[in-house]
């Protein structure tokens, strides 16, 4: 495994030059229509990959750096140069592309290059051409300005300032008094901002709407499962899984919210009461940020050599950026940087359990940008979001056995973990439901989709909306506001529930035989992104989650689990 020759804060910062590199591709393009052969046509492609893999090195040095400080100008002006180049890039791209899949060699590539790569360009090329090139550009700045506008949110309590993720710790605090207070500085401080947060998505909605129809779609959530790469499943089966959900999952954690009414003694919660999962408080991981990251090599260590050596490289060069600070975006993710084959993870500290989520899921991300590094075809290193997840997720599970290096009492960490996993489901098909309506209605006011928010919330988690009692940002819709992903990455939210069921099937088979359960996710990491979604899950021996009474199957188990726990 290649290593970085320096920590990553010393990497150099190089903004490529938009112009030159469009001109490249342009000249890749014009050699491969010449090529005379399918070899020569091979070696250029590969050149096409080795060029691709420096610039995407490139960017991502600069995307992550400036989630890390949205405040440096160098890193605001570097990043305003991506936001109006790699549109232009893309759409360079998609000739090269254009080329490749119209090649008289098509033959002898698909069976060097395999046949899903030429699918993959196939969605490209119908989701992307140069006709849609300006609003691309002003589609990337609304969604920076998005991310600065979060970023940036302060919030007074009890007379010190806070960034949004900061104020998580408070909002779980023991006593109640302070968990009101905190959320009454939380929302009523959100509530400032929503107008501008509103505006920002209502051009972001046009825009994509205006772009779908520029492409010859009807409305933009053809043009969204395009961009999401979703090869082998459609609107219908979404819908259809989205009732399961509803049907299956919407009343267990509906009872798991009462259950924890009653752990906690509080008859009639409040928005404030639901992060609190026990009386005498939620399992808080020891240490400092420094201590968590030496417990977790133990941990890491501890699963597997692989696990332990990646996490410790990770760990030595600086790879990790987990604390929250003024200016740092918010929220967590893992990125890759091709030429260096090592992943990043950013994350928001905040002294909570989450914290503890974060080292297990972006590290599960991590794992698999590891096994992939050596793929030689870029788009097959990484698959598509959902089961991206899937690696991030079960890792979550992988980890419960080392949960008391973490925490006094690991058994209610395992008990926390399990039920929050199982009551995220149906707010997930809650923001996927609603991006669909909000792209079949375009014209909608921001009203109207903060009550269609309301009526999904009716929907799939009416255990929840009955706490908003005294929080009137709450009450009126707009919970999905801090959402990024609608803003940022839309249709982006389903895969996490899909990757969830999916964590819980490795945790019903990791309960009964560990050895088969990590060899399947070995096995699945390794795959990354070489086939769709659904064919990953039936080659790695794995039940569809879209079939008929799939999360059924899967959910039971779990309900004699947390029974079992011992969490008293």
């Amino acid at each position: 495994m290649a290593k970085p020759l320096e920590p990553f804060d010393q990497w150099p910062l190089r903004v490529p030059n938009i112009a030159k590199e469009v001109e490249k591709i342009n000249a890749l393009t014009a050699e491969f229509r010449a090529a005379k052969s399918p070899e020569e046509a091979l070696k250029i492609i590969k050149k096409y990959f080795r060029a691709s893999d420096k610039l995407a090195d490139q960017i991502t040095i600069i995307q992550v750096r400036f989630s890390c400080d949205t405040t440096d100008k160098k890193l605001i002006k570097a990043i305003n140069i991506l936001d109006e180049g790699t549109p232009l890039l893309g759409a360079a791209e998609t000739e090269l592309r254009r080329a490749i899949l119209e090649s008289p060699f098509r033959a002898f590539l698909e069976k060097k290059l395999g046949t899903h790569l030429f699918t993959m360009y196939e969605y490209a090329l119908r989701s992307f051409d140069e006709r849609i090139v300006q609003e691309s550009i002003e589609e990337n700045k609304l969604v920076t300005e998005y991310g600065t506008l979060i970023a940036g949110c302060k919030v007074e309590f009890r007379g010190e300032t806070y960034n949004l993720s900061q104020m998580g710790k408070f909002m779980q605090d023991l006593d109640r008094k302070t968990r009101e207070e905190a959320a009454n500085a939380y929302y009523g401080y959100l509530s400032t901002r929503e107008a501008e947060i509103e505006a920002i998505y209502d051009k972001l909605v046009h825009l994509r709407d205006q772009m779908a129809k520029k492409l010859g779609y009807a409305n933009y959530v053809e043009l969204g499962y395009l961009r999401m790469g979703r090869y082998d499943y459609n609107q219908e089966d979404v819908a259809s899984y989205r009732e399961q959900i509803a049907r299956f999952v919407t009343p267990l954690a509906g009872r798991l919210a009462k259950a924890q009414s009653k752990r906690i003694g509080i008859s009639d919660p409040h928005i404030y009461d639901l992060a609190l999962m026990f009386k005498e408080g939620n399992p808080t991981p020891f240490g400092t940020t420094e201590e968590k990251i030496e417990r977790a090599k133990k941990m890491y260590d501890a699963l597997s050599p692989e696990a332990s050596h990646y996490f410790r490289l990770m760990a030595d060069y600086k790879l990790l950026d987990l604390e929250t600070r003024p200016g740092k975006q918010s929220g967590g993710y893992m990125t890759y940087f091709p030429i260096h084959k090592v992943p990043f993870i950013f994350s928001n500290f905040n002294g909570t359990l989450g914290d503890v989520d974060v080292l297990t899921h972006e590290f599960g991300h991590s794992f698999q940008g590891f096994m992939g590094a050596n793929i030689t075809v870029p788009d097959y290193r990484t698959p598509t979001m959902e089961g991206a997840e899937i690696d991030s997720m079960s890792m979550e599970f992988f980890a419960h056995p080392y949960m008391d290096l973490f925490f006094e009492n690991p058994e209610r960490y395992r008990y926390v973990h399990l039920a929050d996993s199982i009551s995220f489901l149906p707010y997930g098909v809650t923001v996927d439901e609603f991006q669909h309506w909000v792209y079949l209605h375009p014209e909608a006011t921001a009203e109207e989709r903060d009550a269609e928010w309301c009526r999904l919330e009716e929907k799939y988690t009416p255990y929840k909306r009955a706490t908003y009692k005294d929080c009137e940002y709450l009450r009126k819709g707009h919970r999905w506001l801090t959402q990024g992903h609608i803003f940022g990455s839309p249709f982006y939210y389903i895969d996490y529930t899909l990757a969830q069921v999916m964590a819980f099937q490795f945790y019903n088979l990791d309960r009964k035989d560990h050895k088969t359960a990590w060899n399947r996710y070995l096995k699945l990491c390794k795959m990354g992104g070489k086939y769709p979604f659904r064919t990953l899950v039936t080659k790695d021996h794995m039940k569809d989650p879209f079939a008929s009474g799939a999360i059924e199957k899967t959910i039971r188990p779990l309900v004699k689990v947390l029974r079992e726990f011992n969490i008293d």
